[in-house]
């Protein structure tokens, strides 16, 4: 995908004068290094000492550490997937091959390498993840464990011929802060787990090139921050690297500047992109995974080093987690909200390990957990190494006292997200919240209005995911629009208006008339209520009523303004066989050996047709993961609004049987 010049006119459109500024002088800098690069200055004596606790390894459960093995052991024979491809040709990897599409990314002046152009350079996010360096860090892992130097040699030679085939400020890997942020967390930790391998300090401290790419790395954050509009988890990921690697590598005059910078940004952004609720503002739930995965990374390294680090993040961080735990179903899987792409900020597990469940035991580590938190059942090695270097929050003298849910929270108002509960663990997330984040709204969907309801942990309807984001722009848009969520369509066009992959010019209003949530607890009827005005003059309000008795779901839509054409659209999980006959679909699964079954009976106003893997255009998908997608059940419901009233109304029933 290469951008217009619209698209440039847009995206300069949602810029500020700060932000353009700003810009203006990266671009010149940007010129200045193509001539004059930056001199990295001389170091002697540097040591390492940002070392993990004796007994840390040892507290590692044994199931984690044989499913981190296992992964180790398959890294080792060479094999690893991303994203949906396999590859087998990681025991010495291309470092600029995407193995999807075969094409290399061109050398030359970082800067100057079109890597939002999929014909000239391949799918950019394949070729940036295996350069985040997180499977080093498992390999890395797996030799603290067992203490076999294989793993450790292995190590050594990727970021040997890594360091030698992408010289600072050349080629692709030069261009994006969030991807050297992350690689300058991976080093950290590969140095710790290395430590007591002989060859561990002569691969960082003790050898120049080494030397020359941390502190390249630190210096290009320094200059080039994610600014204004795009200040979302990539500034955070950028500040949360920066702060690591000078905590444990400040071996140069400007470690302690850079420190403090990055500690100061990390404060700010983390802030600014957590509502008051913990949940964060990007409305994308893995990043908030990523972002509390970020922070607390950091923590962990200021700590280690004695660095005092401000308390609102920590008080962040805290918040992140209860709203976690707050929102998890019954199986520990949070919302599908937003856009997805797996990205992780520090990864030493083994496949098989519960991202969720991990952040939530790191959680109860540091912060405590509360007494309505879900249990977790689970294991992991990162909890166990994390928990020996940052401080529990508890024990920390300097922590304000803080306030915590009595009871677990159900409805987010900043976030205008609300959580229904009903018996046998049914499930269900309403969304009137903001349009995304800042004014680009980059991780946003149209999805304004839309639920998303599981049995069991069991998706039932499903919101779809994402699947890509750059190169295929049909299934970009198609993941990311209005009929592609469990919403109301208007007219055939979405309630936001796209302006490209990460852009949004226009975002629908939505805000929350109904919160109850309380009401199914007791076998009453929980209740929500939004409306939101994406579509002109016509609003889209939507009444939803869990009842607990029943075990009824109540989904009544409502469009207020002139004669419109309607399409009602409810995805259901790819684990859900549907039946449909006129407006009624018998729902079939299975759970744990059990045979399950719903009855959703449709607005009888609309006519109703079932769709499944069509690609003309795109509808009847679930992507579980980014870069992978599977066929499944999509109804939709096609009609017009009554233009004989000022309002029409459809009435959906979800009824879970057995």
């Amino acid at each position: 995908m290469t951008m217009s010049a619209g698209w440039y006119l847009r995206r300069l459109s949602r810029m500020g004068p700060r932000e353009v500024g700003g810009r203006v002088g990266d671009a010149v800098r940007r010129r200045r290094w193509r001539s004059a690069p930056p001199d990295c200055p001389v170091v002697t004596g540097a040591r390492f000492t940002a070392v993990l606790p004796t007994g840390t390894i040892d507290a590692v459960p044994p199931d984690a550490a044989k499913r981190l093995v296992a992964d180790a052991d398959r890294l080792m024979a060479g094999h690893a997937e991303y994203f949906g491809v396999a590859r087998d040709d990681l025991a010495d990897p291309d470092w600029c091959l995407d193995p999807k599409t075969g094409r290399r990314a061109p050398w030359g002046y970082a800067f100057d390498v079109p890597y939002r152009n999929e014909d000239a350079v391949g799918d950019i996010k394949q070729i940036w993840e295996l350069s985040r360096h997180q499977h080093l860090t498992v390999l890395a892992a797996a030799y603290a464990i067992t203490g076999d130097e294989r793993y450790a040699e292995r190590v050594a030679e990727h970021l040997r011929t890594w360091w030698a085939l992408n010289a600072p400020l050349r080629g692709v890997h030069w261009i994006s802060g969030i991807e050297l942020g992350i690689r300058l967390l991976s080093w950290v930790w590969v140095r710790r787990l290395l430590d007591g391998w002989p060859g561990a300090a002569g691969l960082f401290e003790g050898n120049p090139v080494a030397l020359h790419q941390i502190w390249h790395h630190q210096r290009w954050l320094a200059a080039f921050p994610s600014r204004g509009s795009s200040a979302n988890n990539h500034i955070i990921a950028e500040a949360a690297g920066q702060a690591a690697a000078a905590c444990a590598f400040g071996w140069f005059p400007a470690s302690a500047r850079w420190r403090a910078d990055a500690l100061r940004s990390l404060e700010r952004h983390l802030r600014s992109n957590t509502f008051a609720s913990g949940l964060n503002r990007e409305l994308a739930t893995e990043y908030h995974g990523l972002v509390l995965e970020l922070g607390l990374a950091a923590v962990a390294e200021a700590d280690t080093s004695g660095v005092p680090v401000p308390e609102s993040i920590r008080l962040v961080l805290l918040r992140m987690a209860d709203a976690l735990a707050a929102v998890v179903d019954g199986r520990l899987r949070p919302p599908r909200q937003g856009d997805a792409d797996d990205g992780h900020g520090l990864v030493v597990d083994g496949e098989g390990t519960d991202r969720w469940a991990s952040l939530l035991a790191t959680g109860d580590a540091v912060f405590g957990r509360l007494a309505w938190w879900p249990a977790v059942t689970g294991t992991d090695v990162r909890t166990p190494l994390l928990a020996a270097l940052i401080r529990p929050y508890a024990k920390n003298g300097t922590a304000p006292a803080v306030t915590r849910p009595a009871s677990r929270p159900s409805h987010f108002a900043d976030a205008g997200m609300t959580i229904l509960r009903g018996p046998a663990e049914i499930w269900c997330r309403c969304d009137g919240g903001p349009h995304g984040f800042l004014s680009i709204a980059a991780h946003a969907h149209a999805d304004a209005l839309s639920v998303e309801v599981r049995h069991d942990g069991v998706d039932v309807l499903a919101d779809p995911g994402t699947f890509c984001y750059h190169g295929q722009p049909e299934w970009r848009q198609y993941f990311r629009s209005t009929i592609g969520h469990n919403t109301l369509r208007v007219d055939g066009g979405d309630q936001s208006v796209s302006g490209g992959p990460f852009l949004w010019t226009r975002h629908a209003r939505s805000r929350v008339l109904i919160a109850d949530t309380d009401g199914a607890s007791d076998g009453g009827t929980a209740r929500w209520c939004a409306e939101h005005d994406g579509y002109g003059r016509s609003v889209h309000r939507r009444r939803v009523e869990l009842t607990a008795a029943r075990r009824e779901l109540r989904v009544v839509d409502e469009v207020r303004g002139p004669r419109r054409a309607a399409q009602l659209a409810f995805h259901l999980g790819p684990a859900i066989a549907a039946d449909l006959v006129g407006n009624r679909a018998v729902l079939t699964w299975t759970r744990d050996g059990e045979d399950r079954s719903a009855l959703l009976d449709l607005p009888e106003q609309l006519s109703w047709r079932a769709h499944r893997g069509e690609t003309d255009p795109p509808l009847g998908w679930y992507s579980d993961g980014f870069g992978r997608k599977q066929p499944t059940t999509t109804l939709i419901g096609t009609g017009m609004s009554d233009g004989s009233a000022l309002s029409a109304e459809f009435t959906t029933v979800l009824r879970f049987r057995g």
